[in-house]
């Protein structure tokens, strides 16, 4: 089994979606993470995290508030955007890391 660290360190671009259940702006943003991992399969890696159910992996990435999306470079923070976003701010927020 893949640990977190596991999937974010590596050669290629993470990105990861902290998310909760309940959470009216992560409803809204759900879609469009999914659209955009479809549009850039195999460019980017996408992954979320509930952080009701993984509270230790929120505080330890210093997710405050939901829905976060963090960039991982390397294993390393590349970006980080708190809020929702549309799909075109999504790939360019992406894009500057590429």
């Amino acid at each position: 089994m893949e640990t977190f660290n596991d999937v974010i360190s590596g050669n290629s671009l993470v990105l990861v979606d902290f998310f909760a259940t309940w959470c009216g702006p992560c409803k809204m943003m759900a879609p469009v993470f999914h659209t955009v991992a479809d549009e850039l399969n195999g460019e980017v890696d996408f992954f979320s995290v509930d952080v009701d159910e993984n509270p230790g992996l929120a505080a330890a990435n210093k997710v405050f508030s939901v829905p976060t999306l963090i960039l991982y470079k390397n294993g390393v923070e590349a970006s980080r955007s708190v809020g929702a976003i549309s799909k075109y701010d999504l790939l360019d927020f992406i894009e500057k890391i590429k």
